[in-house]
């Protein structure tokens, strides 16, 4: 399939699909030439693509992406997700009690007192 089709599958621009390239991140094996030169992406760089934004809507870096593709033995690989669970499970128990401080703040138990709740 041709890059416009890959773009409208995977809602990345053709500038993207490029940039990915460029930076190695799209796999070779996804990618071949046809006789008039035109890329030709493999059915499935679509799954692939989407698994990438995922990762990258997870906090990954464009570099983290490139090291897990390119640089980095499996043991590496696997540290670096392992890695981003934690803070993924860091940020849940922030957000867990920033939730929780705004409730209290509601309901008037927090410290930092403020008019956000109505008294009936």
């Amino acid at each position: 399939m041709r890059a416009n089709e890959v773009s409208k599958r995977t809602a990345l621009p053709i500038s993207t699909l490029r940039f990915y390239e460029r930076k190695q991140l799209i796999p070779v094996t996804f990618i071949s030439r046809d006789e008039n030169n035109y890329r030709v992406y493999d059915e499935e760089v679509v799954q692939y693509l989407q698994d990438m934004k995922m990762l990258l809507s997870l906090g990954f870096t464009i570099e983290e992406l490139i090291f897990l593709v390119n640089e980095s033995s499996p043991e590496e690989k696997l540290a670096r997700v392992k890695d981003k669970i934690a803070y993924i499970q860091e940020l849940e128990a922030k957000l867990e009690a920033s939730k929780t401080f705004l409730n209290d703040l509601l309901a008037g138990k927090a410290n930092f007192q403020t008019r956000c709740r109505i008294e009936h």
